[in-house]
């Protein structure tokens, strides 16, 4: 008998999108009648719901439940899910995602061997919307220069990882190191995943484990994704410091730095010099790394996208990070 799963997914407002993610879960190679599927919506006020219902009434071989995320943040979705599942092994999704045919059997067989605690695959991203900057952030997403050295959105390779973005993992697991933190509005999987390694786990990184995630779709939203994801970072570090990575330094220090250089320029020409040379200097690397994918993909827009882009990310981020700090002195 094949274990019985429970696919988890958070939601609100997906009505773009869900559709993608409920026509790959049907199409998984795992038995239908081991798939459970339990959505956690954040009182959807768009059609996400109608959608939902709809794709219900055209399938009802696959179980569906749907619940209400009355909190309306994600650990807490995730929870409530959680709590309504019954599977033996839990993998979590969203609802800008789409998993291969294959996701779900290869998470099991990968449990099944032992492979690790929490185990997850890797990223193919994908433009959220049909238009040059969605596209852009795209590209800025799976980049380095956006992402760093995060192994599951590059060319990752089987083996333990820091984390993993959808992980899977026996319900068991949670006895051991408890459920998701819901005091953390971001950066969940990354707490909940430390607390698997302390616990002495393993995280493992599976590449043919592949889902698509369908990007930001504006510069705005992407700006905003970002400020929540450095606000809730301190959040997390406070808790964990030795879990900082050098690339997570870098976008506070560079935002900190222009901000300093932008007030001293005020009053001393010295420093607007080095304003001015130190956002030549950042530009110009992104403008080489954009010429080089523009002319590699056949885009010149990515030129213009990637940059604004990647600059949207770095500012954002670390400037939530900055903001989370000050106000963390500030309440002592």
């Amino acid at each position: 008998m094949k274990n019985f799963i429970s696919i988890i997914v958070p939601c609100y407002n997906e009505q773009s999108t869900i559709r993608h993610l409920l026509d790959a879960i049907l199409a998984q190679t795992y038995p239908c009648a081991q798939i459970e599927l339990v959505i956690s919506d954040g009182m959807s006020t768009d059609k996400t719901r109608e959608v939902i219902a709809d794709f219900q009434s055209e399938h009802p071989d696959l179980s569906i439940r749907v619940v209400d995320n009355t909190t309306q943040t994600i650990p807490a979705a995730l929870n409530q899910a959680i709590k309504n599942s019954r599977g033996e092994i839990i993998i979590r999704l969203d609802a800008h995602s789409m998993p291969i045919p294959e996701y779900a059997e290869r998470c099991v067989a990968a449990h099944n061997a032992g492979k690790g605690a929490n185990i997850g695959g890797v990223w193919e991203i994908r433009p959220g919307a049909n238009t040059w900057v969605a596209e852009s952030i795209s590209f800025a997403a799976a980049h380095p220069l956006g992402v760093g050295d995060a192994m599951y959105r590059l060319n990752a390779k089987e083996g333990a990882v820091d984390t993993v973005p959808f992980g899977s993992f026996r319900r068991d697991l949670l006895d051991k190191i408890g459920m998701f933190d819901e005091t953390l509005l971001a950066n969940e999987d990354y707490e909940f995943n430390t607390r698997v390694r302390e616990s002495g786990g393993v995280v493992w990184l599976d590449p043919t484990i592949r889902s698509v995630y369908f990007s930001r779709s504006t510069f705005g939203k992407l700006a905003v994704q970002y400020w929540r994801y450095g606000f809730w970072k301190l959040q997390m570090l406070k808790r964990y410091p030795h879990t900082l990575r050098w690339r997570q330094a870098l976008p506070p220090i560079f935002v900190l730095s222009l901000f300093v250089l932008l007030v001293l320029s005020l009053f001393f020409g010295l420093a607007r010099w080095l304003l001015a040379a130190q956002l030549i200097l950042y530009f110009s690397a992104l403008g080489a790394a954009a010429l080089k994918l523009a002319v590699e993909k056949r885009r010149p827009f990515l030129f213009i996208g990637l940059p604004f882009a990647i600059a949207t990310m770095h500012i954002s981020w670390g400037a939530a990070f900055l903001w989370s700090a000050l106000k963390k002195l500030n309440h002592g």
